[in-house]
């Protein structure tokens, strides 16, 4: 199935699961991604890798390794997904402005992946946000699955 594949994304995973520590979740997922990026590596080495298996800041290192051992290396053609914090960014501003529809706003979030790394830029918010100051300190508040705020609830599957 990976034969001559144009652009892979990968989605093997374990997702993280009530009680399991970010290194519980590297462990598991550091061993997919090798063995997935492997296979890519010796059969369709020109792919575009979009990788998507938390903590991704740490995977997709990973996949690069594994891709360099090999001797195919691209690193215009490797790529760590982190939609997720800016969604959750987004829905967070949203939720203070009450805006409705997800494509009006864009906050564009840099950094890692994993707590304090997240970096959310609501100063670049387009359109621009008005973020009252009783709520921008509850907004920002981290935890170590992303980009949080008080009273906000995120359901983990």
């Amino acid at each position: 199935i990976l034969l001559s594949l144009p652009r892979l994304i990968e989605t093997e995973r374990c997702l993280g699961k009530p009680g399991m520590t970010r290194d519980d979740l590297f462990n598991i997922n550091a061993g997919i991604v090798r063995d997935l990026i492997t296979g890519v590596a010796e059969t369709c080495p020109k792919a575009f890798i979009l990788v998507i298996s938390n903590p991704v800041n740490s995977t997709v290192p990973i996949a690069a390794e594994v891709m360099k051992k090999a001797g195919v290396f691209d690193p215009k053609r490797l790529f760590g997904v982190t939609t997720l914090d800016v969604v959750r960014a987004e829905t967070f501003v949203q939720d203070i402005t009450g805006e409705k529809d997800p494509s009006k706003t864009v906050i564009p979030v840099i950094g890692g992946h994993s707590g304090e790394t997240i970096v959310p830029l609501f100063s670049q918010a387009k359109p621009a946000v008005k973020i009252p100051t009783d709520k921008l300190g509850p907004l920002v508040k981290r935890k170590p699955h992303g980009v949080v705020a008080e009273g906000f609830k995120l359901s983990r599957q």
